[in-house]
């Protein structure tokens, strides 16, 4: 890969082994909205919490409209300039590991393949009872079936498989259970209030000790599990450059801060 006479050509071609983490700006050029404004406030309300989906079968409800509706457009979203990018950069063997806090699968739909998925991924659903894994597309049809006169309901996308749908009663939509044992049924990603699981944890830091440098790509690094990784790479002396619109958590932390859209700023590579 040739790279241009700027910061960020520079900075990844003295770094071979890069450790890239990737936020929701990596996916907004795809479609789909993200969380949070240039200082690094909520756009919208906070996602549902996990707490809050388990504890109620009302909220798990009004959880799956949303989703019934969000689905089908996040499943059409394609993968960015930016996605593409850090696709190229594997198969030019620059990239050590691709840590991405999306859950929306595009990176491995744009061809990367040494990625952690750290907050799972949004189309396979989990039984929180027997742990039993499906296809979200799969739920999707029974939803679709138990449920035929939402079929055309429209709303405006949202962030992660999600849509916005105004004053909308929701006591008639019927949500299945676990085929297997009648449990629970939640999307295999990472709620707030709920830990990512240990094992990727631990791979990503096997990964960043590899790494002779980070590049964060469209992340605030406001939620502790992706700030941990840049911290944790100053501590080892091991330079950090960010591509964000607006503030992030670990500014004061960066060698090299890059204020622009995610695809643009990495098309120019």
């Amino acid at each position: 890969m040739q790279f241009q006479p700027s910061p960020l050509g520079d900075f990844i071609a003295r770094h071979r082994r890069l450790f890239v983490l990737t936020g929701a700006g990596c996916s907004t050029d795809s479609g789909i909205p993200d969380y949070r404004d240039a200082s690094g406030h909520w756009k919208r309300s906070p996602p549902v919490s996990f707490q809050a989906f388990m504890g109620s079968a009302a909220v798990r409800r009004r959880y799956w409209v949303r989703s019934f509706v969000g689905w089908q457009h996040l499943r059409r979203a394609e993968p960015s300039g930016a996605h593409a990018a850090l696709a190229r950069l594997e198969q030019q063997d620059r990239l050590e590991l691709l840590v991405t806090q999306n859950v929306d699968g595009l990176h491995q739909a744009a061809g990367s393949l040494q990625v952690i998925d750290l907050h799972g991924r949004l189309d396979r659903v989990q039984c929180m009872d027997c742990h039993a894994i499906v296809p979200r597309q799969e739920l999707q049809i029974e939803l679709l079936q138990r449920n035929p006169a939402w079929a055309q309901l429209q709303g405006r996308p949202a962030p992660d498989g999600d849509a916005d749908l105004d004053g909308l009663a929701f006591e008639a939509f019927t949500v299945p259970s676990c085929a297997r044992c009648d449990g629970v049924l939640k999307p295999d990603i990472v709620f707030f209030g709920e830990s990512v699981p240990r094992p990727r944890v631990e791979a990503a830091m096997r990964g960043l000790d590899r790494a002779d440098a980070v590049l964060v790509v469209g992340s605030s690094l406001m939620v502790y599990s992706g700030y941990r990784f840049v911290r944790a790479a100053a501590e080892s002396g091991k330079p950090v450059a960010a591509v964000n619109l607006g503030r992030t958590r670990a500014d004061e932390l960066l060698t090299l801060k890059v204020s622009e859209p995610c695809a643009r700023a990495l098309a120019a590579l």
